[in-house]
């Protein structure tokens, strides 16, 4: 499949319909164009009424988009969504990124968690189902956790996907030749530590020194992507401690731990201050429907 461009899935914040779900659209990875007069593409009227941190997944002919179950601009406050907030994720699915069926809600938190945040997901060929992950608080810890689908309707067992010392929020994976490459916001020292694996098994993660990323503050939401037209990755980093929204960080050699940071004429976010989102590359068929459906 050939791939022109790429669709982003973010909220803006925590104002009114900021915790919803917003479109853009790039054709280089660094210049973004917001879609729908920069208001929101989809909607959740359901559990928290708001949705966060959304996820695009291609599986098959099939979209699906999950996203987090919280609204703090309702006002309960950061501390009862971690120790008492939703432990359902948002699913969304559609057959071509324009129509969307949704949003259902999927109770996936294992008991006693106080939040299910930021949740993602990446097939597994070995077992030929999706791995879907995200960050809860149990027993005073934010760690990451896990559980396998099929088809997003029904979930198996959650398992400990990622412990360390510190909380640790806000994973996201990709896939490349060698194998798993996996960053994850330290949620004690507000930076992204990276571990590699050449499979999913959590046992078989090893970590990745990068210097960069290690002395990189003040940063969440990760996510990685790689450039179509060439072999590079794109880190965008969302630098929520100075309120700057995502910070693209560009790399020839995952395993290396290297990124070049870029300076701000190298890259447009676009309009809206994107917050902790999902990216997918489309192809133009998808881009140029896209375009036309949600045009201002």
């Amino acid at each position: 499949m050939e791939y022109t461009g790429y669709l982003f899935a973010h909220f803006i914040g925590e104002q009114k319909d900021g915790e919803q779900i917003y479109f853009s659209l790039s054709r280089d990875l660094l210049h973004w164009k917001d879609l729908n007069a920069e208001k929101p593409v989809l909607r959740s009227e359901i559990g928290e009424r708001g949705a966060r941190d959304p996820f695009l997944i291609r599986v098959g002919e099939k979209f699906f988009l999950i996203a987090t179950d919280l609204r703090i601009e309702a006002g309960k406050g950061w501390e009862a969504a971690q120790f008492a907030g939703s432990r359902d994720i948002l699913v969304w699915e559609s057959a071509d990124l324009v129509s969307w069926n949704g949003p259902r809600a999927h109770t996936v938190g294992v008991e006693g968690a106080g939040c299910v945040w930021a949740p993602e997901a990446i097939y597994d060929e070995s077992r030929g189902e999706v791995l879907v992950f995200w960050a809860s608080m149990v027993e005073k810890k934010q760690r990451i956790y896990a559980a396998y689908t099929k088809d997003f309707q029904s979930f198996g067992e959650p398992f400990l996907f990622l412990e360390k010392e510190n909380h640790v929020i806000d994973s996201t994976i990709i896939r490349t030749e060698e194998g798993y490459y996996r960053y994850t916001k330290d949620e004690t020292t507000k930076n992204i530590c990276v571990d590699y694996s050449e499979t999913l098994k959590p046992e078989d993660f090893r970590e990745v020194k990068s210097l960069v990323l290690s002395e990189l503050y003040g940063v969440e939401g990760p996510e990685i992507v790689k450039f179509n037209d060439r072999e590079e990755w794109c880190l965008i980093v969302d630098r929520f401690a100075t309120g700057k929204g995502y910070l693209p960080l560009v790399s020839k050699n995952l395993a290396s731990g290297e990124f070049r940071i870029l300076n701000d004429t190298e890259f447009d976010m676009g309009v809206t201050k994107k917050r902790h989102g999902g990216i997918i590359p489309v192809t133009e068929e998808e881009y140029r429907k896209l375009e036309k459906a949600y045009e201002a």
